[in-house]
C-alpha cells in the first residue's frame, strides 16, 4: 500500500463545496442557453476572432452616421481631422446587441467612414481607448465586456490591442501580468506609459469592484502592477480618470456596489478626488503616492456615469451623469444631467459653464401642465416649425430642476429632485442644451469639444442616442447641432407586454444598420 503524500495541500471543505456549487451552476446554465438557443458566449468570442484573422485587407466606406449606442469610445485622431468611434452597445428592451464597429468621422467633409481591417478585436463595450502619436498614430484599446442578446451571458475582456492608424492594421498585444478582466475601468496616457485604474467584473453571481493600478509601457510593451503609498480611493467603475499639466493622474467620482444581504445591492457614487503623483526622484517611473485632494468652487452635484475630457493642459470639461435615488431596496428613480462643468486640474476648482446664446434658436413649443415626472426631446436649430420639442433650462438661476413632457417620453432635468415644476415656453433667452444623458461620447478637436450618443432612463424603458453635437469652448456661444436625434423612431419591447413583437420594426431596422454595415463593406 502506497504512502501518502504528505507534501500535497489539502483543500477545505469550503473549496470543495465552492467548486461543486459553481459545476452545478454552469451546468444549469448550459440548460438555459441550450433553451434559449444561445451558444456558450466564450466560443462565441473565439470563432469571432478566427473570422477576424482570416481578414486579408482594409475596406472602407462612406456610410449614414452610425446607429445607437452607448458604452462606446470616441477619441480625436492625432494627426487628422477626424473622430474614431469604436465599440458600444444597444438595447431595445428585449436584445442587446454589442458591436465590432470602427467608424472615422471627417469634421472638414461631415462624412462618416466604417473601416473593417485585419485582425480587428471581438465585440466589446465599456471598454477604454487612447489615442497616441507614435508610429504614424496608433488607438489602444483595453478589456471591455460582451454580453449575449438575451443577456444571460457576460464575457469581460482582459486584452490589450491596438489599431495602426497609419497602416490600418490591428494587433493583439500579448504582454503577461496585465489587469484582470473587467469593464467600467479607465485608461490615460501619460509620458510613453498607459495607466489603467478600477472597474468591475459581473458573471451574473457574483460581482468585483477594482481600485487596483496597473501601468503598460509602451517601449518595452511590459505591464506592471503598482502599489501606491498613502490611503487609496475605495474601488469603483466609471470614474473620470484626467492628466494634470505636472503630469500626475486625476481621479474623481465613479461607482460601486455592495451586497447589504441575500439578493439585495445597494449602490454606492462616490464624489471625492484623488491624485496620483509620482515619488520624488523615482527614475523607473513605477512608484507613485495616493494624495487626497480638497475640491473648491461649484462643486458638482452627486452623480455617476458622466464623462469628461480635457480641453486644454489645465482645463477639463464634464458632461452629463445620473443619480438614483431609492424608492425602495429594489426600485431606483434615476434623475439625469445634462449641465456642463469645468474643472481646473491645477486648483482643483469647479465652474458651471454657462453659454452666451448670442445666436437666436427657435423652436415651436406646446404648453402643458406641469407635472412631476416630465421630459424633453432635442431639436436640430434648424427645424423652427417642428412638434418636437426641445430640451431647455429655466433663465432663473433660482430654478435648477425642470421637467418637460412631449407625449413620448419624460425624463428629470437635475440637479435637484424638487417636486415644484414651472414650465416656459421657448424664447431667445432659453439656451439650447444637448438632453440629458449619461456615457455620451466626449472629445475635442481644433478647440472644438464634440459629443455623440449615449442613454438615459424613463421609468423601465432605456433610450439610447445617435445624435452629434459641437460646442467652441473658446466662445461658448451655444451647442450646434450636427445630428438631430429623433426618439420616435425607437421602439421598446416591454418584457411583459405580450403584444410587443406588433410594434414597429423600424427600430430593430436602425439598431441592426450596424450589423449591414458590416455586411455590405465585406461584400464589397
Amino acid at each position: 500500500m502506497g504512502k501518502k503524500d504528505k507534501n500535497k495541500k489539502k483543500v477545505s471543505g469550503s473549496v470543495k463545496t465552492a467548486v461543486k456549487t459553481e459545476k452545478k451552476l454552469n451546468a444549469k446554465q448550459k440548460k438555459e442557453l441550450a433553451a434559449l438557443g444561445e451558444e456558450d458566449i466564450e466560443n462565441v468570442i473565439a470563432q469571432i476572432e478566427r473570422e477576424e484573422a482570416r481578414r486579408q485587407r482594409v475596406v472602407e466606406k462612406i456610410i449614414e452616421p452610425p446607429s445607437r449606442r452607448v458604452n462606446f469610445t470616441l477619441t480625436a485622431h492625432p494627426f487628422k481631422d477626424e473622430l474614431i468611434m469604436f465599440g458600444g452597445e444597444f438595447h431595445d428592451g428585449r436584445t442587446t446587441v454589442v458591436y465590432a464597429d470602427m467608424f472615422t468621422y471627417n469634421l472638414s467633409k461631415n462624412e462618416w467612414t466604417v473601416i473593417k481591417a485585419p485582425s480587428a478585436p471581438p465585440p466589446r463595450c465599456g471598454h477604454q481607448a487612447v489615442a497616441t502619436p507614435t508610429n504614424k498614430g496608433e488607438l489602444w484599446v483595453f478589456g471591455g465586456e460582451f454580453s449575449s442578446p438575451s443577456e444571460s451571458q457576460f464575457y469581460h475582456y482582459k486584452d490589450l490591442w491596438v489599431y495602426r492608424l497609419g497602416d490600418k492594421k490591428w494587433e493583439k498585444i500579448s504582454a503577461p501580468n496585465g489587469p484582470s478582466a473587467r469593464s467600467g475601468h479607465r485608461m490615460a496616457h501619460l509620458k510613453r506609459q498607459l495607466i489603467i485604474f478600477g472597474g468591475f467584473h459581473d458573471n451574473l453571481r457574483d460581482y468585483k469592484y477594482f481600485n487596483d493600478v496597473y501601468i503598460f509601457n509602451l517601449e518595452t510593451y511590459t505591464w506592471h502592477k503598482i502599489e501606491l503609498s498613502g490611503i487609496p480611493p475605495l474601488p469603483r467603475s466609471g470614474c473620470v480618470i484626467l492628466p494634470t499639466p505636472e503630469n500626475k493622474l486625476l481621479i474623481y467620482g465613479g461607482y460601486s456596489k455592495e451586497r447589504v444581504k441575500k439578493d439585495v445591492d445597494k449602490g454606492f457614487i462616490h464624489n471625492d478626488m484623488f491624485v496620483m503623483t509620482p515619488e520624488k526622484n523615482d527614475q523607473t517611473g513605477l512608484k507613485w503616492k495616493w494624495v487626497s485632494v480638497k475640491q473648491s468652487g461649484d462643486k458638482p452635484s452627486s452623480r455617476c456615469s458622466t464623462s469628461a475630457v480635457l480641453v486644454q493642459p489645465n482645463m477639463a470639461y464634464m458632461f452629463g451623469g445620473v443619480f438614483d435615488e431609492e424608492d425602495d431596496e429594489e426600485e431606483l428613480h434615476g434623475i439625469f444631467f445634462n449641465d456642463l462643468i469645468a474643472l481646473d486640474l491645477e486648483k482643483f476648482q469647479w465652474h458651471t459653464v454657462t453659454l452666451s446664446g448670442k445666436k437666436d434658436v427657435t423652436a415651436r413649443r406646446r404648453r402643458r401642465k406641469p407635472k412631476e415626472d416630465d421630459g424633453e426631446e432635442n431639436n436640430s436649430e434648424n427645424e423652427e416649425d417642428s412638434d418636437i420639442e426641445v430640451p431647455t433650462l429655466s433663465s432663473n438661476p433660482d430654478q435648477s430642476m425642470i421637467t418637460d413632457d412631449d407625449g413620448i417620453f419624460t425624463v428629470t432635468i437635475g440637479p435637484t429632485s424638487t417636486s415644484a415644476v414651472q414650465k416656459k415656453e421657448r424664447t431667445k433667452e432659453n439656451i439650447f442644451v444637448p438632453c440629458p444623458r449619461t456615457n455620451p461620447g466626449l472629445a475635442v478637436k481644433h478647440n472644438i469639444l464634440y459629443m455623440y450618443g449615449g442613454m438615459f432612463e424613463d421609468e423601465n424603458r432605456q433610450y439610447t442616442l445617435n445624435d452629434l453635437y459641437s460646442l467652441d469652448y473658446r466662445k461658448l456661444d451655444e451647442w450646434r447641432t450636427i445630428i438631430t436625434n429623433d426618439l420616435s423612431t425607437q421602439t421598446w419591447f416591454e418584457s411583459s407586454s405580450s403584444d410587443s413583437d406588433e410594434n414597429t420594426d423600424s427600430s430593430d431596422e436602425d439598431e441592426n444598420d450596424s450589423e449591414n454595415e458590416r455586411m455590405d463593406v465585406e461584400e464589397n
